[in-house]
């Protein structure tokens, strides 16, 4: 017999580390999981600038929320732990996210953070503490697809709109299947309700929309702060070889950008390209972010087989290129060139270090297949024309070659 998280034994012989953020999610699996009459031990990883940010609203795993996180233990009955990651944070998150901006990404510190501290350094600790299974509260599923391995297949939650598996696809196989997502059979109402049963101080406590590090949103800032001579100005220059204007630096821009471009055309123009190499920022008109296919680099796969095993007429299924877009359709691809996606439709607004998630099929709670980090686009032809002319302009004479750059 199997417990309500699928391990042998009964509930008050397993025990599970929480991972708590000191919201309502995490809050609310700890309660579940109390409830129900498991060895529940609470864990909270302080992990950006805890003396400057205890006063500061919204911001996730520091200040306020491990107080938060504290009193929703005491109330449980649970043992609770800070666990001070700040270096470790540093190092594996910040720091590779300056990097990666500077040199013309857009990276997403949230799935570095799931990736490395999280999931790696918070998970061997949780083995450390003896646990069975390490418990958080994210919005995704996983099901039981072999009792004797105990291996586990990854899907998208009940509430579509509190999907997280765009930010959970580098989970490895091995996570997987240590890893319990209590939430993900769940709408977000529900958790607020049982949050409010179980009395937790923090029912009605709003969501954190924050990324901890960059309060305000605006990535630019913190790298200003913390390499402030990252901003090199340079050349705001039209595909067509135009040049419109000067920037501050390429950090203050993003592919897709139309607003605070910083130059007057008498039609839209939207931010194409980063050419970080020659400290330009190259623009276009909205038909020219259209991507036709992206090339992917640590690719996790948690399909069945091996990626390698794809034949070649590739492998149908949807991707995701932006957390806040639903999935479209797409072939994937894996050869001696290196493994790449060839989109459905042209999405617009993809940048190298954005995220490539892979899901069986369009449909609600469909399998999480994995998927990668974005090394290079293409775009359609014209305009991949344009641009490779542009580039050669200044010694560059490989598109790709830039991009790998940026």
């Amino acid at each position: 017999m199997l417990n309500s998280l699928d391990l042998p034994g009964r509930p008050e012989d397993t025990r599970v580390v929480v991972a708590m953020s000191g919201g309502v999610d995490s809050s609310v699996v700890a309660g579940i999981l109390a409830k129900e009459g498991y060895d529940v031990v609470g864990v909270t990883l302080q992990l950006y600038d805890h003396g400057e940010a205890v006063h500061r609203k919204g911001a996730c795993c520091a200040g306020q929320d491990i107080h938060d996180a504290k009193r929703v233990s005491e109330a449980l009955g649970i043992p609770h732990y800070v666990l001070d990651y700040e270096e470790r944070f540093r190092d594996s998150v910040i720091n590779p996210f300056m990097e990666s901006y500077i040199a013309g990404e857009t990276p997403i510190p949230c799935v570095a953070c799931n990736q490395t501290v999280k999931f790696a350094d918070l998970l061997k600790t949780a083995k450390d503490l003896g646990a069975d299974a390490l418990a958080t509260g994210h919005y995704i599923q996983s099901h039981l697809v072999d009792e004797k391995t105990g291996k586990r297949s990854l899907h998208r939650p009940m509430d579509d709109n509190r999907d997280q598996s765009y930010f959970l696809f580098a989970t490895t196989q091995e996570q997987v299947d240590y890893l319990r997502f209590p939430l993900g059979g769940l709408p977000k109402s529900r958790t607020r309700e049982i949050a409010r049963e179980l009395g937790l101080v923090v029912a009605e406590k709003s969501d954190s929309q924050d990324i901890c590090f960059v309060p305000k949103g605006k990535y630019s800032d913190i790298i200003t702060k913390l390499q402030p001579e990252a901003a090199t100005p340079g050349d705001i220059i039209h595909l067509d070889g135009r040049v419109l204007g000067r920037h501050e630096g390429i950090i203050k821009y993003t592919i897709g950008q139309r607003r605070g471009v910083g130059v007057a055309t008498g039609e839209p123009i939207y931010v194409v390209h980063l050419d970080a190499k020659n400290a330009r920022v190259i623009v276009g008109p909205r038909e020219a972010l259209a991507t036709s296919k992206v090339s992917l680099r640590d690719v996790n796969w948690l399909g069945n087989g091996k990626i390698e095993d794809i034949n070649e007429n590739g492998l149908p299924l949807f991707v995701k290129i932006r957390s806040t877009r639903p999935p479209i359709p797409a072939t994937l691809f894996a050869d001696n060139d290196g493994i790449f996606v060839e989109l459905g439709i042209g999405e617009a607004g993809v940048a190298p270090g954005q995220a490539c998630v892979f899901y069986e099929d369009e449909n609600a709670q469909t399998r999480v297949l994995g998927g990668g980090f974005i090394l290079k686009t293409e775009r359609e032809n014209d305009t991949e024309v344009a641009l490779q002319a542009l580039l050669s302009t200044n010694g560059t004479s490989d598109i790709s070659s830039t991009q790998n750059a940026s």
